[in-house]
C-alpha cells in the first residue's frame, strides 16, 4: 500500500490554499457596457462627415449605391474650381457665376485677396476658410496661392444658338469649332482670342474634347463669362448643318491647300475649325470643310499650338472684314 495513504498509520500532508485572482477574471467577464449612441461617438461622426463631404465633392452631391471604383470619374454636374489669386479676381470682376470662395487659413492678404474677398461678399458668395490640403484637393494639385473659387457646372448652348446670337446682333456669323482639342487651357486661350476678335461663340464636341472646366475658366481670364460655348454630339453633323444654313466652313491644318491670307471666304458667314496640335484635323472633319487652309511658317516650326493658331486665324478674319 502506498506510503502516506489511507491506513498507512501516517497522517496525510495538508495542502496549502490555492492563490486566487482577486476577482480580476470576474470583472473581465463583465464586458464594457452598451455601445454609446452615434451622437456621442464623436470619432465616428467626424469620420462619417469627412467621408460624405469628400464623396459629394467627387460626384457633385450625388450618391450612388454602387461600389466605388478605384478611379473616380468627375461627374458632368460636379462643380469646378478656379485656383490662383489673379484668375479668381479676374473671374469675380467678370461676373463669373460662383457658389463659394475658399481662402486658406493664415493667408497673406495682399490687394488681390482683399479685393476678391470684397467682391465675393458684395455678390453674396459664401466665404470659407480651409486648410491648404483642402485647397490642394479641390484644385487637383494645381497652383492656387491660397485662394479658390467654386463655380457650377457649365450649361452648354445648342449649336444653332450661336447663329441666332449673330443674327440678333445684326452681324455676320463667326463661330470657332474645336476638333480634338483636349487641353482645357487651349480652350481658354481660344476663348480669349474669340472674344477679342468678335466671334459669336465656340463649338466643342461632346467626346474627346476639352470642356469648360476650371482650367479653361482660369486661362480664359474671365472671357468665358461673356462668350457662349455650344456642344455637339457629332461635330461633322453640326458642321454640315452650318453649311446648309449658309455658313462657310474653313478648317485650319498644316496640310491645307491654300495659305490663310489668300482665302476668299473669310469675310462671309464663317465657321473656323481648329484641330489639335500635331494631328491637325481629323479626316471626317476635313472632308466636311468647304476649304482647308494653312498658316505659312518657316520649316523649323513643325506646328503651332491650337490657341496660337486660332488667334492668328481670327486676326486674319478681322483684317479681311475691315476691308
Amino acid at each position: 500500500m502506498a506510503a502516506g495513504g489511507r491506513g498507512s498509520g501516517r497522517p496525510a500532508k495538508k495542502k496549502s490554499p490555492t492563490k486566487g485572482t482577486g476577482g480580476n477574471k470576474r470583472r473581465g467577464l463583465e464586458g464594457r457596457g452598451a455601445t454609446p449612441p452615434a451622437h456621442l461617438r464623436h470619432w465616428h461622426k467626424d469620420k462619417a462627415r469627412t467621408e460624405r463631404v469628400e464623396r459629394e465633392e467627387r460626384t457633385g452631391g450625388k450618391t450612388s449605391a454602387a461600389r466605388p471604383q478605384t478611379r473616380t470619374r468627375r461627374s458632368e454636374d460636379a462643380p469646378e474650381y478656379i485656383g490662383g489669386r489673379n484668375p479668381v479676381l479676374e473671374a469675380l470682376r467678370a461676373g463669373v457665376p460662383a457658389a463659394a470662395m475658399y481662402v486658406a487659413l493664415r493667408i497673406d492678404n495682399d490687394d488681390r485677396v482683399k479685393e476678391a474677398v470684397r467682391l465675393a461678399a458684395e455678390r453674396g458668395i459664401a466665404l470659407l476658410e480651409v486648410g491648404r490640403e483642402k485647397l490642394d484637393r479641390l484644385t487637383e494639385g494645381g497652383i492656387h496661392q491660397g485662394v479658390a473659387l467654386q463655380i457650377p457646372a457649365y450649361e452648354y448652348a445648342h449649336p444653332d444658338d450661336l447663329v441666332s446670337i449673330a443674327q440678333e446682333a445684326g452681324e455676320v456669323p463667326l463661330i470657332v469649332a474645336l476638333d480634338s482639342v483636349t487641353d482645357p487651357r487651349n480652350l481658354g486661350a481660344i476663348a480669349r482670342s474669340a472674344t477679342a476678335f468678335g466671334a459669336h461663340g465656340l463649338l466643342v464636341p461632346s467626346r474627346r474634347s476639352a470642356g469648360v472646366t476650371g482650367g479653361a475658366w482660369k486661362t480664359s481670364a474671365g472671357t468665358l463669362a461673356t462668350l457662349t460655348v455650344a456642344r455637339a454630339s457629332n461635330l461633322t453633323s453640326a458642321l454640315r448643318e452650318y453649311r446648309e444654313a449658309g455658313l462657310f466652313v474653313v478648317g485650319l491644318d498644316g496640310e491645307g491647300s491654300v495659305d490663310l491670307e489668300k482665302a476668299n471666304l473669310l469675310d462671309g458667314p464663317l465657321v473656323i475649325v481648329v484641330g489639335s496640335e500635331g494631328k491637325g484635323l481629323s479626316r471626317l472633319v476635313a472632308e466636311s470643310c468647304d476649304l482647308v487652309v494653312r498658316i505659312p511658317m518657316h520649316a523649323a516650326a513643325e506646328s503651332l499650338n491650337a490657341g496660337v493658331a486660332a488667334g492668328i486665324a481670327l486676326y486674319e478674319v478681322a483684317r479681311h472684314r475691315r476691308r
